[in-house]
């Protein structure tokens, strides 16, 4: 399966980095409207500009990799194809698990969009 929108009654956990808290939105909702659980990050701290304390953090990055375990597949918000240090440790942990792992950046290109369409 190679499409995202295809995906139904699937546990899926949505990666990236919480700078794209519209696209989070967005896609919790239309993967939730197709009938998948979706899991998503704890906070947007970068759009909020909000900084975890250090303990917080490292909280919230162990309960997403939590997650992803639970999940049966991950979803990756890579606006302009940007992957930060943090997800693509996330991307690699599901890997390693043997997940699926999908991509916004091929959804718009298979899609013909650019991203910021």
């Amino acid at each position: 399966m190679h499409d995202i929108n295809a995906v139904k009654g699937a546990v899926i956990t949505l990666c990236g980095s919480t700078k794209f808290k519209d696209e989070f939105q967005f896609w919790y909702k239309e993967l939730s409207l197709h009938g998948n659980v979706v899991m998503t990050v704890t906070s947007f701290s970068h759009a909020e500009n909000e900084r975890l304390p250090r303990t917080q953090k490292l909280v919230a990055d162990l309960l997403h990799l939590r997650k992803i375990s639970m999940s049966d597949m991950i979803f990756v918000i890579d606006v302009g194809k940007y992957i930060g240090e943090s997800t693509e440790r996330e991307i690699m942990f599901a890997e390693m698990q043997k997940k699926q792992v999908y991509y916004l950046s091929d959804l718009r290109e298979r899609a013909g969009l650019t991203s910021s369409n």
